[in-house]
């Protein structure tokens, strides 16, 4: 087996959105390199079931960092990019978005602008 590059592990971060197939997390890093995080457009509309799962993303975001710098770690680049350079920003202006320990932290006005309900105590799937 290839070496596969560390990663921090997010204890306790749910690993997906229940009844969806998609995953908010990744099980080990590639040994080809971390998927590149990247703002990706988003055409969901508020109500459709892409809005919810990003919304469900957010929503556990929040309640996992706050307002609190994170790592990228085993979070999944493809949930990431549907929100990178809008609700979820660098925190490092030298950013390398190949890199595993790449900090982020969540852009709070705009979530709750985008997202208000990933805010809420109990996110309803």
């Amino acid at each position: 087996m290839a070496n596969l590059p560390d990663m921090t592990k997010h204890r306790g971060f749910p690993s997906g959105m229940p009844g969806t197939g998609v995953q908010f997390t990744i099980r080990r890093g590639n040994a080809k390199g971390a998927t590149p995080v990247k703002a990706m457009p988003r055409r969901a509309r508020p109500g459709s079931k892409e809005h919810r799962i990003d919304a469900a993303f957010l929503h556990a975001l929040w309640h996992h960092f706050g307002a609190e710098p994170f790592e990228r770690g085993n979070l999944d680049a493809a949930r990431l990019n549907l929100l990178f350079g809008r609700e979820v920003v660098s925190v490092d202006p030298e950013f390398d978005p190949t890199s595993y320990d790449a900090m982020l932290r969540i852009d709070e006005r705009v979530a709750r602008k985008s997202f208000p309900e990933s805010f809420d105590d109990v996110f309803e799937v």
